[in-house]
């Protein structure tokens, strides 16, 4: 049984995953995730802040040495949307480097999305079909289409959870205007990509990424987030509805007391359960399944 770890550097979250791979199967497999923000100002001013450079140098450390720990023969290191949109990026990577010796791969949003197909096809049960997978991030959504375990088309937009609160929100609770001025940008951005993917008849939608894994959460309560209890977890755009309307009813400090979030998320989740929201509802498709197998699981196809 060989053990490895796959680390992936987001634009909100640094995320950990350390698995036993076996015959090309998944055996065990646990995760760790670190709210690091590196995509702060990277959308204004295309720069990694210091302050953001020197926190996601010390978590990656830190998740190196728990692969370490752990007895992982290969560590895998991804960085995403904010990385590659900063001007600096390449610099992070060199001090990181510096700091844990381990590489760090700056992938497009088409890799990206790729990955999270591999994942999905990975860790789902029912693959018939055409699908359309929803990776919804801090700084870019991902959206790819499939059928079964193949592949078909995957297209990259520059609307995250962070991307979006930083461009339109400055109001706790959020203001209506504020909320409709960001819902219209939100579907302005992704309209052409929806009408695309319209075309080719998916029957079913997946989501991966913290927004809907949080919404499993919210929606289950879970005092402690669970895997397992979220994973293959099904969730009606009505759900998401009400649940956004919930959320736009409070402040950040109320969410933050709800059960089934992570208190780091609370003030970008409005904006990641819109982005969900307005691509559903355009696509005419009103249920979606949460996949917890993801672009983590999906970088250890090229080394099963």
């Amino acid at each position: 049984m060989n053990k490895y770890a796959a680390i992936d550097i987001g634009t909100n979250s640094m995320r950990l995953l350390l698995a036993n791979v076996e015959a090309g199967k998944i055996i065990n497999r646990s995760k760790y995730i670190n709210p690091t923000r590196i995509g702060s100002s990277v959308d204004k001013d295309k720069l990694i802040s210091e302050e953001g450079m020197s926190r996601n140098i010390e978590a990656l450390y830190d998740f190196t040495q728990k692969a370490k720990d752990f007895g992982a023969e290969k560590i895998l290191v991804i960085a995403t949307s904010a990385v590659r949109d900063a001007t600096n990026g390449k610099e992070f990577i060199q001090r990181a480097y510096e700091k844990t010796g381990v590489s760090i791969e700056i992938i497009s949003g088409e890799e990206e999305a790729a990955l999270g197909y591999q994942g999905v096809a990975m860790g789902l049960k029912s693959k018939a079909g055409k699908q359309v997978v929803i990776d919804i991030g801090g700084g870019s959504t991902e959206t790819i289409l499939g059928e079964g375990n193949a592949l078909k088309k995957t297209i990259s937009l520059n609307v995250g959870a962070v991307r979006m609160t930083e461009r339109c929100i400055t109001t706790d609770p959020i203001s209506k205007e504020e909320y409709e001025e960001m819902e219209v940008e939100i579907y302005k951005i992704v309209k052409e990509v929806v009408e695309e993917i319209k075309k080719d008849n998916p029957n079913t939608i997946v989501g991966i990424g913290g927004t809907i894994t949080t919404l499993a959460a919210l929606h289950q309560q879970l005092d402690q987030y669970h895997m397992d209890k979220v994973h293959n977890y099904k969730l009606t755009l009505k759900d998401i509805s009400t649940l956004k309307e919930k959320l736009l009813s409070l402040t950040v400090e109320e969410i933050k007391q709800l059960k089934g979030i992570h208190p780091k998320r609370a003030d970008i989740i409005v904006a990641g359960v819109t982005i969900l929201n307005v691509i559903m509802d355009n696509l005419d498709i009103y249920e979606i399944t949460v996949s917890e197998y993801d672009n983590l699981e999906g970088l250890l196809f090229p080394i099963r």
